[in-house]
């Protein structure tokens, strides 16, 4: 019987405590913002907004977040200042989505979701930078499906309490001003975080073969092919704002944070199990978990509330696997003192997909549901031969 390497055990336990650790301070935060972010799209629809508008407000916000980490993420390599740039983000993020409830016109409303995306942007390069570390020791699709996870709790939590606050008569207003009370709790965790875990690099397991590789300054191939890859499934995944949109003129307006709380449930399961099946199957594990997300559109769009709700379970996979499966191979690629790095030159370029997409799934919307549906499904699948090759690249 093998045994264990001395000091095993205690760096195992040390980094899934840390992942626990920043999958709460997630909770909460999502809680904030996700909750904020499931009526976005109905609350616009207040101010006599076009479906248009509505997808290019969405896409400017991811756009602009993911924009920002290319930023966040050469500041993070570059400076070694990873709690800092972390913890200006979560107060930009968390502050944006409460601060909605002074919102009295369109325009201040978008600027303010645009800024919590922007908050978001700059705090998930060093964040996910950080994670990697402890992904070395407990698997790096364990590690960001686990913070995930415990993220798309809150995802549940919030929408539902937003959910509870319009069922009962409250405003849009008053369910924005509600989530200062999780963002307060957010900010608190972080803190917390910080203090017990200040340098989380001490982690990082060093007998790692990538983290002996001299790529120099030049990204690997492997990498390019992968964001292309990604890119393609941003280009035709619609933001929930769009699909909200479209659910306002079908349903209640209390029933859509529920739908949008069973997304982040859905959400939260699908990176656990695709996150544990990726650590023993790879790449196609992620293939097959794009494949059967594509199809969330038609069932959204195009049939009745019991369609769209299907169809919301399977965009809420997808997003599982966007929000947290997706970062565990740039892990496996990058050495550690480029890889917060490679998160903000995938993000960036993820994020002007996502735009386009959005914008374009906009516009769409407002001329041909039918074109819509089309030009999302084939997109998403044209990506699945792109990973495939993405595996070849890397050669594995």
């Amino acid at each position: 019987m093998r045994k264990a390497r001395p000091g095993r055990g205690r760096e195992a336990s040390a980094a899934l405590s840390f992942v626990v650790l920043i999958g709460v301070l997630s909770l909460f935060a999502d809680m904030t913002y996700e909750g904020a972010r499931g009526i976005y799209g109905p609350f616009l629809a207040t101010f006599g907004v076009s479906g248009a508008l509505v997808g290019f407000v969405s896409g400017l916000g991811e756009l602009a977040g993911y924009g920002v980490r290319l930023l966040s993420g050469y500041l993070s390599s570059r400076t070694g200042r990873y709690w800092l740039i972390t913890g200006v983000g979560y107060v930009v993020n968390l502050l944006a989505a409460p601060l909605l409830a002074l919102a009295g016109d369109w325009q201040l409303a978008a600027a303010l979701i645009v800024l919590e995306r922007i908050g978001k942007g700059l705090r998930n390069p060093p964040r996910d930078a950080m994670l990697s570390h402890a992904g070395t020791v407990i698997g790096q699709g364990w590690a960001f499906a686990l913070r995930e996870a415990l993220d798309q709790t809150g995802a549940l939590v919030g929408p539902l309490a937003v959910a509870a606050i319009l069922y009962l008569g409250g405003s849009y207003h008053l369910a924005f001003a509600f989530l200062a009370v999780p963002a307060a709790v957010s900010l608190l965790v972080l803190l917390q975080a910080r203090l017990r875990y200040p340098n989380p690099r001490s982690m990082e397991r060093t007998g790692e073969a990538f983290a002996q590789k001299d790529v120099g300054s030049r990204l690997p191939a492997a990498f390019w092919t992968y964001l292309g890859a990604m890119m393609l499934v941003a280009l035709g995944y619609a933001d929930f704002g769009l699909i909200s949109f479209h659910l306002a003129s079908e349903t209640s307006g209390s029933l859509i944070p529920i739908l949008y709380a069973v997304a982040m449930a859905v959400s939260g399961a699908s990176a656990l199990l695709f996150g544990r099946w990726f650590d023993r199957g790879g790449m196609p594990v992620l293939a097959l978990a794009v494949v059967i997300s594509a199809f969330f559109a038609p069932l959204a769009f195009l049939g009745g509330i019991g369609a769209a709700a299907t169809g919301v379970v399977l965009w809420g996979v997808g997003m599982g696997i966007q929000d947290s499966l997706m970062s565990a191979p740039v892990a496996g690629m990058i050495p550690t003192t480029r890889r917060a790095y490679a998160y903000g030159v995938f993000s960036a370029c993820y994020g002007v997909a996502w735009f386009v997409g959005s914008w374009l799934l906009g516009v769409l919307y407002d001329h041909s549901v039918m074109g819509l549906v089309a030009f999302s499904v084939v997109v998403q699948l044209l990506a699945v031969p792109v990973l495939l090759a993405t595996r070849r690249a890397a050669g594995g």
